[in-house]
């Protein structure tokens, strides 16, 4: 175990923030999972900031998404990140947070609006409904556009190498290194 536990949870943080970034990074496109009743719900969502001396991550998404009805009524969920040049899973145990007014959500949309992503929170249906043709969205409205912040309580991290794999956790208990 050369590299210390500090060094490589610094080392996380500079890759996520890459992510963020950089769309052909592997960490770009994590895998969130939240609660759906009894049952888990998982979907790929686009990493789109990362503060990490907050240690938070941030996702838009739509207001009328299932995601945000799940996040509001279990406010925990799991990023799965997988990056193939690194050979590095990430696992990020996460309290999310919803924001679809304010300034934070004003800003970002206003920078967003002039791409055609715009289009995905201007519909007049909800994700998820049956596609019909309807009538053209208003270039002017913010439409359903929200903030997704994900606050991370704790990051299981495994490297596959052919020397062998390893695998670390930090949460409440502290840093350590675990059994891959």
């Amino acid at each position: 175990m050369n590299e210390s536990l500090d060094a490589l949870l610094a080392s996380i943080w500079i890759e996520l923030d890459k992510a963020a970034g950089d769309k052909s990074h592997g960490w770009r496109l994590p895998v969130l999972a939240t609660r759906d009743g009894e049952d888990a719900d998982a979907r790929t969502v686009v990493l789109r900031e990362v503060n990490a001396s907050a240690r938070e991550l941030l996702i838009y998404t739509d207001a009328r998404s299932p995601k945000v009805a799940q996040v509001r009524a279990h406010p925990q969920g799991t990023l799965v990140h997988w990056c193939s040049r690194l050979n590095w899973q990430l696992r990020l145990r996460v309290r999310l947070t919803l924001e679809a007014d304010g300034l934070e959500v004003s800003s970002r949309w206003a920078r967003l609006k002039l791409h055609p992503a715009a289009q995905d929170y201007l519909s007049p249906l909800p994700p998820g409904s049956q596609l019909v043709t309807p009538a053209p969205p208003e270039r002017d409205s913010r439409g359903h556009f929200a903030l997704m912040r994900a606050r991370v309580e704790r990051i299981d991290w495994l490297g596959l190498r052919p020397a062998g794999h390893r695998r670390a956790l930090w949460d409440d208990e502290g840093p350590r290194w675990l059994t891959p």
